[in-house]
C-alpha cells in the first residue's frame, strides 16, 4: 500500500474532529476511576477536572523547608524528562526532592513508599508500575497523614482526596490513529505496539487507536502485541509482523520508543516507505525519525508540564489548599511541519 500524501491539513483536519472528545478542556476522565470531591477531611478535592495551564511556582506555606518523595517505575528517556521537572521545580520552590526508580518491580515501589514515610517525606508523588495494583499505595500514605499525588499514569480506582496530574491517554490513541487513517487514505491493515497492558496509559491509547480504525470500513485492526514501552521489543515484535504473511499498512505505537524499534525493523528489511509509523511522547529520538521522514506521526506528552503541575499540586496539599481531582496536561499531535516546536 503506497503513503497518502503528506498533507498537514489532513491531519488538522483529522485532531479537530476529535476536539470535542479529548483532554483540551474535558472535565470528565477517559476512564471510570471514583472521583469525588471531599475524601480525607485533611487532603481534599474538588471532584473537578481542571487543565494545567504554566504559572508561577507554588511555594511552601511560610518557608516551611519540606521534603517530597518521588517513586518511578522506571527512569527512561520520556520518565526521566519528568523527573528532571520534579527535581527542577522543587528548587525553584526551595523544597528537597528524592527521586527513586522501581526498576519496573511492583515490591520495589512499594518498599520505596515505606522507606519514604519512614523518613518523614511531606509527600508522595507516584508514577505507579501496576496501575491496578495502587490501593496499597493509597493506604499507606493515608495512613501515615501524607498527600500523595499519581503522576503520568492514572491509577485504575482514583479514590477522594488523592489527585491524579497527568494526561487524558484515551485522547492519545484516538488523534494518533485519526491521524494515521488520514494518511493511509483510510484503509489498510493496522497493528498496534502496547506497552505495559497493566497499566492505563496501555490501555487507553491501545482503546483509543483500536475505537479509531474501527470507525473506518476499509480498515483492519490485525493484532495488537505488548512491547512493554521498549525499542528492542518494538523490533523484536515487528519482526515478527513482517514475516507473519499478513500485509503490514500501519503500525500506532502506545511510545515513542517501540515506534522506533518498529522503524528499525521496516529499515532492516528494506520496508520503510511501504508503512506508516506513529508514537506518543515527542521525545527527541522521535523528533529527530520525524525529521529524518522516517516517523510520520506522534503525540506530544507535556513531560515537564506534568513534572511542574506533579510539584504544584504537593505543595498546595501541604498547605492545606483544596485541589482538583484531576490536574489535565493536554496531549498535542505532532506532524512533520511541527518539529521545530518540541526541539
Amino acid at each position: 500500500m503506497k503513503r497518502a500524501p503528506k498533507i498537514a491539513a489532513l491531519l488538522a483536519a483529522a485532531a479537530l474532529g476529535l476536539s470535542a472528545c479529548g483532554s483540551t478542556g474535558d472535565t470528565q476522565p477517559s476512564n471510570n476511576g471514583a472521583q469525588g470531591g471531599g475524601g480525607d477531611a485533611k487532603f481534599p478535592t474538588s471532584g473537578e477536572t481542571v487543565k494545567y495551564e504554566p504559572g508561577d511556582v507554588v511555594k511552601p506555606k511560610d518557608g516551611k523547608k519540606l521534603k517530597i518523595g518521588a517513586s518511578f517505575p522506571v527512569l527512561d528517556q520520556f520518565l526521566k524528562t519528568v523527573a528532571d521537572s520534579i527535581e527542577e521545580r522543587g528548587r525553584e520552590a526551595g523544597i528537597e526532592v528524592t527521586i527513586n526508580s522501581a526498576e519496573e518491580k511492583v515490591e520495589v515501589q512499594l518498599n520505596q513508599i515505606e522507606n519514604f514515610l519512614a523518613s518523614g517525606v511531606d509527600a508522595l508523588i507516584v508514577l505507579p508500575q501496576d496501575t491496578a495494583t495502587t490501593q496499597q499505595i493509597t493506604e499507606k500514605a493515608q495512613a501515615a497523614g501524607v498527600p500523595l499525588i499519581y503522576v503520568n499514569r492514572r491509577p485504575d480506582n482514583l479514590p477522594a482526596g488523592v489527585p491524579y496530574v497527568g494526561s487524558d491517554s484515551l485522547y492519545a490513541g484516538q488523534i494518533q490513529m485519526e491521524a494515521l487513517a488520514k494518511l493511509a487514505g483510510e484503509k489498510g491493515n493496522v497493528f498496534i505496539l502496547q506497552g505495559d497492558p497493566t497499566q492505563e496509559a496501555a490501555q487507553m491509547r491501545t482503546k483509543g487507536c483500536a475505537d479509531t480504525v474501527a470507525k473506518y470500513p476499509e480498515m483492519k485492526l490485525v493484532t495488537t502485541q505488548a512491547g512493554l514501552w521498549q525499542r528492542d521489543k518494538g523490533l523484536a515484535i515487528t519482526e515478527t509482523w513482517l514475516q507473519s504473511g499478513d500485509e503490514v499498512n500501519v503500525i500506532c505505537s502506545n511510545n515513542d520508543e517501540m515506534a522506533l524499534g518498529a522503524i528499525q525493523a521496516l529499515e532492516n528489511a528494506g520496508k520503510l516507505d511501504d508503512v506508516i509509523v506513529g508514537g506518543v511522547d515527542a521525545t527527541a529520538d522521535a523528533i529527530a525519525a520525524m525529521d529524518a521522514g522516517k516517523l510520520e506521526v506522534t503525540v506530544f506528552q507535556d513531560a515537564k508540564g506534568q513534572g511542574q503541575a506533579g510539584v504544584d499540586t504537593a505543595i498546595q496539599m501541604i498547605n492545606g489548599e483544596t485541589v482538583p481531582a484531576v490536574v489535565d496536561v493536554p496531549y498535542v499531535l505532532v506532524t512533520p511541519e511541527d518539529t521545530a516546536k518540541y526541539k
